[in-house]
């Protein structure tokens, strides 16, 4: 929580949010007592915030921006084609 004050100081409602979010995941995994699990949790974690400083600094960078448009376009077109070659479910 002291890295997302960091990542997200205030009491916007961006930071109330990501604040909230954390903490709920958190709480999922409070009775967890397997140690692989509890890093598991701590990487997904770290990989959340990091995904999120990720995509706050594309916003402000007009060149990862773009990129990252370009990527989002093209994993959904991607699932659309995947979606339209798979054959319709069989009624029973």
């Amino acid at each position: 929580l002291r890295l997302v004050r960091h990542i997200a100081p205030g009491h916007s409602p961006k930071s109330m949010a990501l604040s909230q979010m954390v903490k709920g995941e958190f709480r999922k995994g409070k009775d967890e007592i397997d140690e692989q699990k509890i890093e598991a949790l701590k990487a997904n974690a770290v990989r959340a915030l990091s995904n999120y400083m990720l995509i706050e600094s594309g916003a402000k960078d007009s060149k990862l921006s773009k990129a990252m448009d370009r990527n989002v376009k093209d994993a959904v077109q991607e699932q659309q084609q995947r979606h339209q070659s798979s054959p319709p479910p069989k009624d029973d």
